[in-house]
């Protein structure tokens, strides 16, 4: 594409997983095919989509279940891939070897070999990669940045994030891969740290300065489930940067009065609160009132496009979520997360959802003290001692 058409036509795109979280992609794809930037060429999907499930003013794209197929006959410019986890690497990579730049829905990939694979195939392919991450497209994130090098709440002394979400167990039937950490032998990972609350772990790494692999020195992991499943459902990580930083985010999808997930800055002389979902900042500092700021948000298919036909900044490249992938294959490599005791949770029938008695004070807690739940009295959190240990 070169600069002189830009956005005189709008470009043509391809969306692989239209359905479930796909759907909030049809939506957006309508919202900037109606803005004249981009046209939906290709739909792919083991079923095509009905009349019913594609919104009005998307034309009849081409439907086929075919990825590759379908990139060659549309002549398609983007691929917006929203499908399994453990598809990802091999669809990016089924673009790029074509040309076709990406936007990929996060997690990236289930494991770090899997993600460089698909990083460095995309790299030396020569296309353009834009990782899902829509909080990173949030104005918030270069300003608290520019906040916290300003020294207006002191010297940072860590990040928390907290996410008390709530999940029906019929969330866990949604799809074969739902909740699993493996599949017919692939990795899934589809854990509450690195699915539904992914966004509080990439985004306080973002306003860490930690988006990077490298920038990871430790990682320690708290992994639980109240729900009858193989993944995480109430979790925490605590990651230790390069620069000796600290973040530490807690999450759960067994909430006892769901709340929205944010990443808290702590300083020396005052805190920064993000709402990352609704790009809103509080900010509380010493010898001033608190502020309330909300900001605007770049829209990650539009950066993309925008990248490509004017050269503007990408906003969320692949190395800027190695560090991500790292707590990704963190969680990975960790033992299988431990049943909740059954006098640790119970089950709200008329929400078809189990809750964990307390976790929402202890998300909280671990977000202000950067904490483990281990390290804030959850007695279920303490590993279980060797079998072969005998008391006396």
């Amino acid at each position: 594409m070169n600069h002189t058409t830009a956005h005189d036509t709008p470009v043509p795109l391809v969306l692989a997983g239209a359905r479930g979280h796909g759907r909030w992609h049809l939506e957006n794809i309508r919202r900037l095919a109606d803005k004249g930037i981009v046209r939906l060429a290709g739909v792919c999907e083991l079923t095509p989509l009905t009349v019913d499930e594609l919104p009005d003013g998307l034309g009849t794209p081409e439907q086929s279940a075919d990825f590759g197929a379908l990139l060659d006959s549309t002549g398609a410019a983007i691929a917006v891939i929203c499908t399994p986890i453990p598809t990802h690497t091999d669809l990016a990579l089924a673009a790029a070897q074509r040309g076709v730049h990406i936007l990929l829905e996060k997690p990236p990939a289930p494991s770090y070999a899997e993600f460089r694979r698909m990083a460095d195939g995309v790299a030396a392919a020569g296309v353009v990669c834009q990782i899902g991450f829509q909080s990173l497209g949030s104005h918030a994130v270069p300003a608290i940045r520019k906040m916290i090098a300003d020294g207006l709440i002191g010297e940072v002394t860590g990040i928390g994030g907290a996410g008390a979400w709530a999940r029906a167990e019929a969330y866990y039937q949604r799809a074969p891969w739902a909740g699993k950490r493996r599949l017919n032998g692939v990795d899934v990972i589809d854990g509450a740290l690195t699915n539904p609350l992914a966004h509080a772990v990439a985004t306080g790494l973002a306003l860490g300065g930690a988006g990077r692999a490298e920038d990871v020195a430790a990682i320690e992991t708290e992994l639980l489930r109240a729900n009858d499943i193989e993944s995480d459902d109430t979790s925490c990580v605590r990651i230790t940067t390069a620069r000796g930083g600290r973040i530490t985010v807690a999450a759960t999808l067994c909430a006892e009065n769901p709340g929205e997930p944010y990443n808290v800055v702590h300083g020396t002389s005052g805190r920064i609160t993000f709402w990352y979902k609704q790009d809103r900042v509080l900010v509380q500092r010493a010898g001033h009132g608190p502020e309330e700021i909300e900001y605007g948000r770049t829209d990650l298919l539009e950066n993309l496009v925008d990248h490509l036909v004017d050269g503007a900044d990408l906003l969320v490249p692949p190395e800027t979520t190695g560090a991500f992938m790292k707590v990704v294959e963190a969680i990975r490599t960790a033992p299988d997360p431990r049943a909740l005791p059954a006098d640790a949770w119970h089950r709200l029938p008329e929400e078809d959802r189990r809750v964990v008695d307390g976790i929402d004070a202890l998300v909280t807690a671990a977000a202000d003290d950067l904490a483990l739940y281990s390290e804030l009295g959850a007695r279920w959190a303490l590993p279980e001692p060797p079998a072969n240990e005998v008391s006396t």
